[in-house]
């Protein structure tokens, strides 16, 4: 097991994959940071598993509560605040969950922000990444409400909990159904594993608007508050990218924060402490922004033709 998971040239592969992010970034002139990967704070998504620890240096004999970082996007959201201008970042992030074909607990993460784009500025900028990386086709948009109706004749948006738990039960998740009282897990549940195997297969396909239950860290939009100004990307079987046309009102953020430590708590988790840094920076101004997470692991996946994320990693967690 000392070996690489991956093979040496698959790694020179991917190591010239990443030199071309960072070219298209610089050529854009878009500073790259780098923010820590331990914080005092970290998500409230009850989907999301931090990995925790303490530090028990100078100062801190009792012990400082520390978290690996799912994301970069809070300490990036600072530095925006701070003035930064536009952002990347490739890094490494955790989450204390699944292992398998498509993750690893820890993982390659490019994000980036650019202040005055919306979330269709930011989606054609990542279509042109894409076509350099990949050799692709432009992508597909369609938005979430339409690739329901599409796919399962359903809408998202207006559709009640007895007609979703019906549709799951339609599609073999009868046992979940059953006692599933809350709308947007049936949504993700169908989205997840009838919807996603669908769409992007032949070029990439961004599925935009995503319902406002749904907004996490997204603004809702103007003209129809029923959707979030959130998107991600799917190519190939996999979801590439999570971005949003970013909230940037403190007090919408904090109630965004304290209805998912009401959802943990409904499920037996653990509440987590607000990020009270970031939400200090939205309050002192984070200009008006979008920003996206993108799997670089995957990425490389699908440049290089492979099938488990351990082929493209030079360790996975089986050989760490």
């Amino acid at each position: 097991m000392w070996q690489p998971s991956a093979d040496i040239h698959t790694l020179q592969q991917r190591a010239k994959l990443i030199q071309q992010i960072r070219q298209f970034f610089y050529q854009r002139d878009v500073m790259e940071v780098d923010t820590p990967s331990l914080s005092k704070a970290s998500v409230s998504d009850e989907h999301l598993h931090s990995f925790a620890t303490q530090f028990v240096g100078q100062g801190y004999a009792e012990g400082l509560p520390l978290y690996l970082q799912t994301s970069p996007e809070y300490a990036m959201k600072r530095l925006l605040a701070a003035g930064s201008g536009a952002i990347f970042q490739i890094c490494k992030a955790f989450r204390n969950e699944e292992n398998g074909r498509h993750h690893n607990p820890e993982f390659t993460m490019l994000e980036w922000y650019r202040p005055g784009f919306d979330e269709f500025d930011l989606m054609a900028e990542i279509d042109e990444l894409m076509q350099q990386l990949l050799d692709c086709e432009k992508a597909q948009y369609i938005s979430y409400q339409q690739v329901f109706i599409q796919v399962l004749g359903v809408d998202p948006l207006t559709a009640s909990l007895r007609e979703l738990k019906q549709l799951a039960s339609t599609h073999g998740f009868a046992d979940i159904a059953a006692n599933e009282e809350d709308a947007d897990t049936l949504l993700q549940l169908l989205f997840c594993m009838v919807i996603e195997p669908t769409i992007g297969q032949q070029q990439p396909c961004f599925v935009y608007h995503f319902p406002a239950s749904q907004a996490a860290l997204a603004r809702l939009h103007e003209q129809d508050p029923r959707v979030a100004g959130r998107f991600e990307l799917y190519y190939q079987g996999q979801e590439l990218a999570n971005g949003f046309n970013e909230l940037t009102d403190a007090n919408e953020q904090r109630q965004r924060f304290a209805n998912d430590n009401n959802k943990r708590i409904a499920k037996g988790l653990e509440p987590v402490a607000l990020d009270e840094n970031l939400l200090a920076a939205l309050d002192a101004g984070l200009p008006q922004c979008a920003g996206v997470a993108l799997g670089v692991d995957r990425l490389v996946m699908i440049a290089c033709g492979k099938k488990h994320i351990r082929e493209v990693l030079s360790f996975d967690i089986e050989r760490a």
